[in-house]
């Protein structure tokens, strides 16, 4: 049959709204693969960015075509609209019309929504107001399936990461040499990690000409894991070994190239004054213990007892005849005193600006980087400890003069030896691009299946049952994903165990949320810490 060309605006338009939607996939659910590594420390927001935009881009190319026909064929039959394919145009383009701009909205107001819900709802509605909703597949094989899977997904996310949780716990952290254990324990879970992504990938993952029989796919799985191992075995493994049980503080990171050379090098000499002897980022820095929560609470509430007493205004006319004191305060009276310290800079975690004059290479290259990568290049967990310190001071009151739920939270969770922690977090670094990886396979369905069918029915004027995937669409989904970018224990059961759900999902074709399974390792790993406290209920 003949093109749609009549109907070149509703593709065009169709094209618009689904390079949106990617780009809110990328600007809203990618964080579901790096948010526990930043907040711990392992990598910075730039370093996290840059590996998800490699990623994601991999793994939509890659994979991305399996889900897509699921989200394609399994909600609304297409052979409904055979009469009138200009129908069924329409129908994709109200449907990533609706996700795109729901995201949009999430996205702006920092909602972490499910990119998969949306663009499902999105066929539904469309499908409804098309074909009527009783021509809904709502069966198993269609909505159902979906369904099920959304509640089932998170489940089994957040068991698996309980117990990968829980054997690390008890089997390294709470032994002694715990850094030593963990270091042994690194080529295990790197071995598991690779061996996953490398199921995924060539166990029918890739759109290729042949079949690969059983054989061929397990041999390839193990023998890329059992490569990937050795290397970070050659590599990685001195390098830990000499930096922290040996407490080499002259290591970089560029030493890691020397592999088992570094074992032959010499003890390193004392180090000068100011810089520690085991020279790695301390993971509980910021984070308040239990005993300093209760002391803080205890001052605020002896301020406000102070503040609401029935001698205030006494306390105030004290303080007119020093020139000093509460009257002086501005009009948050309510607020803690050490809330008025920690009020913030909103500047504070961006880069300095160069010495030099306004147009030296330095300077502009650092307003280059103000406009292009402004987004990326702040301290995500202390800016967000400044932005909690805005909220309390904005919504203090008598009776919450301070809100310290999330270091409730934190202070909750019990404190491993920091070595141990330092050797998890290159693993976390790891287990955060495979998941990045799966999530790129999975969820760049939600933009690619309503386009792919679109593309299909206006180039050729016709329904069909079958066709693949292209790979310039593919290529446009995860371009798309990649700039929405722009805008260490627990960290790696988190995201090892989210990484597995999203896998086995992606192998039987089911669209999962990755924003689900990743709350739900959370969950998982929040409850394995053995106290249900440490679980942030709310979600504030």
């Amino acid at each position: 049959m003949a093109p749609l060309h009549q109907y070149d605006y509703i593709f065009a338009i169709t094209t618009v709204f689904a390079f949106l939607d990617a780009w809110n996939i990328g600007a809203n659910d990618v964080a579901n693969s790096f948010a526990t590594s930043v907040s711990s420390r392992s990598l910075t927001l730039k370093q996290a960015m840059g590996l998800a935009a490699v990623m994601e881009f991999s793994g939509s190319i890659s994979v991305g075509s399996r889900v897509a026909d699921t989200i394609r064929t399994h909600v609304i039959d297409e052979t409904l609209y055979a009469s009138d394919p200009g129908v069924l145009l329409l129908a994709m383009m109200c449907a990533i019309v609706g996700s795109s701009v729901f995201l949009t909205f999430a996205t702006h107001y920092g909602f972490p929504v499910s990119t998969t819900h949306s663009i499902i709802g999105g066929f539904v509605g469309a499908g409804t107001a098309s074909i009527g909703i009783t021509k809904i597949n709502w069966g198993w094989n269609g909505v159902s399936q979906v369904f099920a899977a959304w509640v089932i997904a998170p489940g089994i996310a957040g068991i698996v990461a309980a117990v990968l949780f829980l054997i690390t716990k008890y089997a390294v952290l709470l032994r002694k040499e715990a850094a030593r254990k963990a270091l042994a324990s690194i080529p295990v879970y790197t071995f598991l990690t690779v061996a996953a992504l490398a199921m995924l990938v060539a166990w029918k993952g890739v759109q290729l000409d042949v079949d690969l029989d059983t054989k061929t796919i397990l041999i390839s799985v193990f023998a890329t894991a059992a490569g990937a191992t050795v290397l970070q075995a050659f590599f990685v493994l001195p390098f830990l070994w000499c930096r922290v049980i040996r407490e080499d503080w002259q290591l970089k990171w560029y030493d890691a190239f020397q592999g088992p050379l570094l074992l032959r090098r010499p003890p390193a000499p004392p180090p000068p004054a100011g810089i520690s002897k085991i020279n790695i980022k301390d993971y509980y820095h910021g984070y308040l213990s239990l005993d300093e929560l209760e002391c803080i609470r205890q001052s605020d509430q002896l301020m406000e007892s102070v503040q609401n007493s029935p001698t205030q205004d006494e306390l105030f006319r004290k303080s007119e005849d020093i020139g000093v004191g509460l009257n002086e305060r501005p009009t948050t009276a309510n607020t803690p005193l050490h809330e008025e310290r920690r009020k913030p800079d909103e500047n504070a975690t961006l880069p300095p600006r160069p010495p030099g004059p306004w147009n030296s290479m330095p300077v502009f290259i650092w307003r280059l980087n103000r406009i292009l990568l402004r987004g990326v290049e702040k301290d995500v967990v202390n800016f967000q400890k400044r932005l909690g310190s805005i909220s309390s001071i904005a919504n203090s009151s008598a009776t919450n003069v301070l809100n310290l739920r999330i270091e409730d939270i934190h202070a909750r969770c019990p404190r491993f030896d920091n070595r141990a922690e330092y050797m998890y977090s290159a693993l976390q670094v790891l287990t955060a691009a495979t998941s990045s990886f799966i999530h790129g396979a999975n969820d760049v369905a939600n933009c690619v299946a309503p386009f792919t069918s679109a593309y299909s029915l206006w180039r050729h004027g016709e329904v069909r049952t079958e066709y693949d995937v292209p790979l310039w669409i593919l290529c446009f989904g995860g371009g798309a994903i990649v700039l929405g970018l722009g805008t260490p224990s627990r960290g790696f059961c988190m995201e090892l165990g989210s990484a597995v759900t999203v896998l086995m999902a992606t192998r039987w074709k089911l669209p999962v949320s990755t924003t689900q399974c990743i709350a739900g390792a959370t969950v998982g790993v929040g409850l394995a810490n053995g106290d249900w406290r440490a679980v942030n209920k709310s979600g504030d």
